[in-house]
């Protein structure tokens, strides 16, 4: 290790080096001074200048651009010789092959005891970011993540954002209504960061969370800290960022947070349920900051993704579950992904639990109070669009004059479902359908119930229609 020289020779400036980082401790807080001031080392005072070393070239910027000026203010208090402070890079010495009978096995002991701060106060920085960041849910993987038109590019952006060595947009935004996939995609992230570069440092956290530690921070007079946390992430990563709307000191906070990881180059991930543009009681700075990189949006599902969603989970369960069951799902719970899931999984486990297999009327009893809150009144419009999707046709085709099966037979059971789900009169459905007449409708009725006695394939699929128009 070099040897401390300067003007003043002796124990003087080792004497003043304890007072500079006493009081160094004492105006940045614990937090801090254990992550990036404890491993500082006074190398040599010298040309009006102390030099001054830590151990990894990361930590010399990052001490350099936050605590070289007040550590120089510092030392000037105590000594007024000094114009300057140089941070320099300096790894510890390794230590000798046999340190008690080796000659120089004294002078490596500082190396080695810089070597231990310096690996202890990793420690203690890594154990903070931990204490930090929320957990991650290990089944919110790209893996699980069943990808369709409504996702599709928030899903490439997430990609990217994780497979990629440098910053390719800040700060990417992912947003949409509740329950459609984004904290798994924040989760998503953070996961193949940690695999492909485990060196970097993520915090992955919700905005409630972020408002609280900043408030604890301003209670306890410790906001260097805070800052010094935040500010020295590779990726921080910030969930439901609408709710510090209305709470001007947070947002201040996460503004100059969020602007000094921008430019120092750092990756920043933030989910809201509205565009940025549409975030209430948030300052239109922040609000022009957040859609500087990408704007990512999550739209409602569409009947195909649910299906893919359940059909994928139901796999993953190793549960076999009949797929007009799933269709039924599909087609009945619309609202949200989270809600979905959690119908199959009540249903799997009723099945493993009470041993009875899985069936329509199953899982319309274990459903029961999710599907009546699906419940609303049955329209003509709803039946025609349900039935369209059924049989791969256009909503359209139930108006039109084509008269081949693969269109008139989807025609004729919307046309039976109006005339028993709704108390529309013939003439009234007749006009839903094209401006056909009563005679027409009171055909398809008679077709339909003759198809549903002589074919059982075809009156379970009238009884899956029934069910899922929550009949």
């Amino acid at each position: 290790m070099t040897r401390v020289v300067g003007e003043d020779q002796g124990g003087m400036i080792e004497e003043q080096w304890a007072r500079v980082r006493g009081h160094l401790r004492a105006e940045v807080g614990d937090a801090a001074f254990r992550s990036w001031l404890k491993p500082l080392t006074l190398v040599a005072v010298k040309d009006r200048a102390v030099r001054m070393a830590v151990p990894t070239r990361f930590m010399r910027d990052w001490v350099t651009s936050n605590y070289a000026e007040q550590i120089c203010e510092l030392w000037r208090d105590e000594n007024e010789a000094i114009e300057r402070v140089e941070i320099v890079v300096q790894p510890p010495a390794r230590p000798a092959a046999k340190p008690e009978s080796a000659p120089h096995a004294r002078a490596a002991a500082p190396a080695l005891a810089a070597l231990g701060a310096a690996k202890a106060a990793a420690r203690e920085a890594e154990a903070s970011y931990n204490d930090l960041s929320a957990p991650l849910d290990a089944r919110f993987t790209f893996e699980n993540f069943v990808v369709g038109k409504p996702n599709e590019l928030a899903y490439a952006a997430a990609r990217r954002v994780a497979e990629a060595r440098s910053v390719p947009f800040n700060p990417l935004f992912l947003y949409g209504p509740v329950g459609l996939g984004k904290t798994h995609l924040m989760h998503a992230i953070a996961w193949e960061i940690k695999a492909r570069y485990p060196e970097r440092r993520i915090i992955y956290l919700s905005a409630e969370k972020f408002m609280y530690q900043f408030v604890r921070a301003l209670r306890t007079k410790d906001t260097m800290a805070f800052k010094s946390q935040f500010r020295s992430v590779d990726v921080l990563m910030i969930d439901d960022v609408q709710f510090i709307g209305g709470r001007e000191a947070t947002q201040e906070e996460f503004f100059h947070t969020f602007n000094a990881l921008v430019d120092q180059n750092r990756q920043v991930v933030v989910s809201a349920d509205k565009s940025p543009s549409d975030l209430e009681g948030v300052e239109e700075r922040m609000r022009s900051r957040l859609g500087w990189g990408l704007v990512a949006d999550i739209h409602p599902t569409t009947y195909e993704l649910r299906l893919g969603i359940l059909q994928s989970r139901a796999e993953q369960s190793e549960t076999q579950v009949p797929p007009k069951v799933l269709e039924f799902l599909a087609h009945k719970i619309t609202s949200n992904v989270r809600e979905l899931e959690g119908a199959l999984i009540r249903i799997i486990a009723h099945a493993t639990l009470v041993g009875r297999p899985i069936t329509l009327e199953t899982t319309q009893e274990v459903l029961h109070d999710l599907l009546r809150a699906n419940d609303r009144r049955v329209t003509i419009e709803e039946i025609q669009k349900r039935v369209a999707e059924h049989f791969n046709i256009r909503v359209t085709d139930m108006h039109s004059a084509r008269r081949a099966r693969a269109v008139a037979r989807p025609r004729q059971v919307a046309m039976y479902l109006a005339k028993q789900l709704t108390s529309r009169s013939l003439p009234e459905i007749g006009r839903k359908f094209g401006g056909r007449d009563h005679t027409t409708v009171m055909h398809a009725v008679r077709k339909v119930e003759e198809l549903k006695s002589l074919d059982p394939a075809f009156a379970e699929d009238i009884e899956l229609l029934r069910r899922m128009l929550g009949v």
